[in-house]
């Protein structure tokens, strides 16, 4: 990995050593020329003939004030010379590098800026142009990700406020009819006092969810491992809908081997399973089984529960576990689930190091559970 960040870097580090030596050599080559017209004194002739020409004096004269005034301090106007000639091409060197700084410059106002294109920059700087544009790409993403996340947060405010007011709505009505009719006859009372339980306990069960799918997000729960058989799990959890399932006529047939078993916390494992149990038993034809088979794998659990249910379309798969996402026909219902018990699955499964994904096709609907055997 290093060796191939070092390759990345050739080309600019080439092109920088290749000038700085062109600037080494070209102060070494004026320092040489400079030299050599002092030391054979080509210089001085012209200075001598400079001075005649602009004083208006004879050569021996001329020679004089060249001797007295340069020729004795020839050292120190040569030295001068030098260092002048090593300035001026430091100064020109460091102006060259400073291109390739306003060009970075220019790379970070473009991440700044909306609606640019690709940052260019010139071709021995492309490790640092991948750079700035994945870091656009990143900046983009993000900034995408929080209006999707603010655009969820409104739609959970609606759905939140959509599905309350239902249960909400039927038992300040039944309420009301108990109230206004203190003589209604004791058949027709008990009747509304229990829809109204019903509704109330359904209001209860929705904050319940959303509160639990807010903890789940927010990271305030903490997981308690320990080893689960995941066979005598299922058992129980089957025995606990079948009145759910026989009222449609399904029933549930576990293809389980009896020695599965993991490392996760029990009591959020046992609420992904009903969860998953409860979508399907909602979502299958009637007189139909769910099926649940598992497959062990060095690493993982694998655990599928499939049942004879409408095709889902291929775009709406990932929708499902989605927070108060729910197929049409359920969200006109008032029995429908709160659309949040397959994403509370989703969370929990998360927080295993898990997943957890739906395949759909030819009237059939399986959710697969993957589990790592170690947590």
């Amino acid at each position: 990995m290093k060796n191939h960040k070092r390759e990345e870097y050739t080309a600019f580090q080439r092109k920088i050593m290749r000038r700085f030596c062109l600037n080494i050599f070209g102060s070494v080559f004026v320092v040489i020329i400079l030299y050599l017209f002092l030391w054979r004194r080509r210089f001085g002739d012209w200075i001598v003939k400079a001075l005649e020409y602009f004083m208006k004096i004879g050569h021996e004269q001329a020679f004089y004030i060249y001797h007295s005034c340069f020729r004795e301090y020839k050292e120190i106007f040569f030295a001068a010379a030098i260092i002048l000639v090593f300035v001026l091409m430091l100064w020109h060197l460091f102006r060259w590098m400073t291109r390739y700084f306003t060009q970075i410059d220019q790379g970070i106002d473009a991440l700044l800026q909306e609606g640019q294109g690709q940052i260019c920059l010139s071709p021995e700087m492309l490790p640092f142009e991948r750079k700035l544009n994945a870091v656009k790409q990143e900046l983009e993403e993000q900034k995408a990700e929080r209006a999707m996340a603010e655009q969820r947060k409104d739609e959970l405010v609606m759905y939140l406020a959509h599905d309350i007011r239902t249960p909400l709505t039927s038992v300040i009505g039944y309420l009301n009819l108990l109230e206004e009719d203190p003589d209604m006859p004791a058949a027709q009372r008990a009747k509304h006092v229990h829809i109204t339980l019903e509704k109330a306990n359904r209001l209860e069960e929705m904050i319940n969810e959303f509160f639990e799918i807010t903890r789940l997000n927010t990271g305030q729960i903490r997981l308690s491992r320990e080893r689960i058989d995941l066979y005598y799990m299922l058992v129980q959890l089957c025995d606990e809908v079948t009145p759910v399932l026989e009222a449609h006529g399904n029933f549930v047939a576990l293809e389980v081997d009896e020695d599965l078993a993991v490392r996760a916390d029990p009591d959020k494992i046992a609420r992904v399973f009903a969860n998953i149990l409860k979508n399907a038993a909602a979502y299958s034809y009637p007189h139909t089984g769910i099926r649940i088979f598992a497959e062990k794998t060095d690493t993982d659990i694998l655990l599928s529960f499939q049942n004879q249910g409408k095709t889902i379309p291929p775009e709406k798969l990932p929708l499902l576990f989605d927070k108060f996402y729910r197929l049409d026909t359920a969200r006109m219902s008032d029995t429908g689930g709160t659309g949040l018990g397959l994403a509370i699955a989703k969370e929990i499964l998360s927080l295993h190091g898990g997943e957890i994904r739906a395949m759909s096709g030819k009237d059939t609907v399986t959710f697969v559970v993957r589990l790592p055997l170690q947590g």
